[in-house]
């Protein structure tokens, strides 16, 4: 009842904030309505992308055809209540509109809190009149991310107004990491509630989710010793929880979502191109509509209270099976799986990565070893072509596994 009442005002805002077009949009959310469920903000990705760079709209004939931009859903739809708190339309989740914890009018490091600071402080805040926040679980928090934005890897400057983040700017207040205290421009990133089920080798052990608006993903962090920009949320408790149904021919049903997923993967790893191509092209349990999931809609079935350091399995639900593969630790691990998103960065080829799901061990070079550096769950980005023998410690400054040939596992609307 309680999500009903939320849902329902979130429409009734809808149609009071002159969007481009009242009905399309208001016949969007009822085509889109399920009873029990909660929506999913489609990442915002509207360019298309080759292996290299941005194309004109590839046709059904061509390479690259349905990627990330043919399928809007849900677009993000936000509301300023002029109270510094914004509410997501979509979701009918509220959200703290700035992460200037201290008040000083700046967003930089000193508003930055640990991950026991922030998960204490939560109890205490309050805004807009509500004093019912929380610390965002990371899929709450991964559900503001949007695919506009780019990655600054390859930028060599030191101004960030020609930038673009990967978050809503027009409502949430944004800042990089402050260079003035000797952090990277990419140190924007967002600590979640969702604490990571496997001790690592990384980090002493323990490590948090977040989420870096500076350069799109989602990566395990070390519970100590760092410290993290913070939005608070309320409402929709509900929201991430999936509800799995096996319809008995290789299909399962998350009635959270309205989505379909195929059972099992693929089975083997391959490439950006042949995973879209793969993906059109299949027919399975009397439909041809499947097709590769974007970054939001892949994020929506992890299960982070699973790994295979803990429940011996990926970081999925067991309705849903992975390929086990021999990792590059020559453990038993479980798959990388491509999204349709391209995640685009700064350089003269900008659209040469697409973002994945780690499904198992998110490892990394790191120290002279291989190790789970971030977390079965993290959202990174692969080459999405190329040889991953050039990559023989990884890449960045952990040390990222480099696979480029990724599994996939396809999905398609109810």
């Amino acid at each position: 009842m309680k999500k009903l009442i939320v849902l329902t005002i979130a429409m009734l805002l809808l149609s009071f904030i002159g969007c481009e077009n009242d009905d399309a949009n208001h016949e969007q959310a009822e085509d889109n309505t399920f009873d029990g469920g909660y929506y999913l903000v489609d990442t915002g990705q509207s360019k298309f992308y080759n292996n290299t760079g941005e194309i004109s709209e590839p046709s059904a004939s061509d390479a690259f055809y349905g990627q990330d931009a043919y399928h809007e859903r849900n677009a993000p739809k936000y509301i300023n209540n002029g109270n510094n708190t914004i509410t997501d339309l979509v979701t009918g989740l509220m959200w703290s509109q700035s992460a200037d914890i201290d008040g000083d009018g700046d967003i930089d490091a000193s508003d930055k809190l640990t991950f026991a600071e922030a998960a204490e402080s939560a109890n205490d805040f309050v805004l807009g009149g509500f004093d019912d926040w929380r610390l965002p679980t990371i899929k709450e928090l991964y559900s503001l991310i949007i695919f506009s934005g780019v990655d600054p890897s390859g930028y060599s400057g030191t101004l960030t107004n020609d930038l673009v983040p990967f978050i809503a700017t027009e409502y949430f207040d944004f800042e990089y990491g402050d260079t003035d205290a000797s952090e990277r421009i990419i140190d924007a990133q967002y600590v979640s509630s969702t604490v990571y089920v496997a001790e690592t080798e990384f980090a002493s052990g323990e490590l948090v989710f977040g989420v870096n608006f500076a350069d799109g993903r989602i990566k395990g962090y070390p519970t100590t010793n760092k410290t993290f920009y913070v939005a608070y949320v309320r409402g929709n408790s509900d929201y991430g929880i999936n509800q799995f149904v096996d319809n008995g021919n290789s299909t399962i049903t998350d009635n959270a979502t309205g989505l379909m997923w195929t059972q099992d993967d693929n089975g083997e790893g391959v490439n950006w191109e042949e995973a879209l191509h793969y993906a059109e092209n299949l027919n399975l349990a009397g439909y041809s509509d499947w097709r590769l999931p974007n970054s939001k809609e892949l994020q929506s079935i992890i299960d982070y209270t699973r790994s295979p350091g803990t429940t011996n399995s990926a970081a999925i639900d067991p309705f849903l099976k992975a390929t086990t593969i021999s990792n590059e630790e020559n453990e038993n691990d479980f798959p990388f799986y491509w999204s349709s998103t391209t995640h685009a960065n700064w350089t003269n080829q900008s659209g040469a990565n697409a973002a994945y799901l780690s499904f198992g061990r998110a490892l990394g070079y790191f120290n002279n070893t291989w190790m789970d550096v971030h977390g079965a769950g993290a959202q990174r980005s692969d080459p999405k072509t190329g040889d991953p023998g050039d990559y023989p410690i990884g890449h960045g400054p952990q040390g990222d596994a480099i696979r480029i040939f990724n599994y996939v596992r396809c999905v398609r609307d109810i």
